[in-house]
């Protein structure tokens, strides 16, 4: 064997020790990624904190164009992604469609990063 090539890996056992920590597994931080791209558009914001806001704890999707001033399907386009995201639930109701925070979803995004 020359001298360009290994046996195998460098070992140097002052340097790079495995963590302690386990690795985040791809399933859970697919899922993470899926919250926090879901909360990256200003307009999803909007909406979280619109639905949040409204006294009966639920708002219709047609009183959510008006108020971002957007198209119905964009709207609806935003709420499905909150929705798939877990961080809304919706009920449809004859042609309407209304929306709520699903429970304890806002305080699992805080705890997101935490949990890293």
């Amino acid at each position: 064997m020359n001298s360009l090539q290994s046996a195998g890996p460098a070992t140097d056992e002052g340097c790079c020790a495995p963590s302690s920590q386990p690795a985040l597994s791809a399933e859970e931080a697919q899922r993470k990624a899926l919250v926090f791209k879901a909360l990256s558009d200003p307009n999803r914001l909007r909406l979280l904190s619109i639905v949040k806001g409204a006294g009966s704890g639920e708002a219709c999707v047609c009183d959510l164009t008006e108020t971002l001033d957007l198209g119905q399907p964009t709207v609806s386009h935003h709420l499905k992604i909150l929705v798939d995201a877990g961080l809304l639930h919706r009920e449809k109701r004859g042609t309407w469609a209304y929306y709520s925070l699903v429970p304890g979803a806002m305080e699992q995004t805080a705890g997101l990063l935490a949990s890293l």
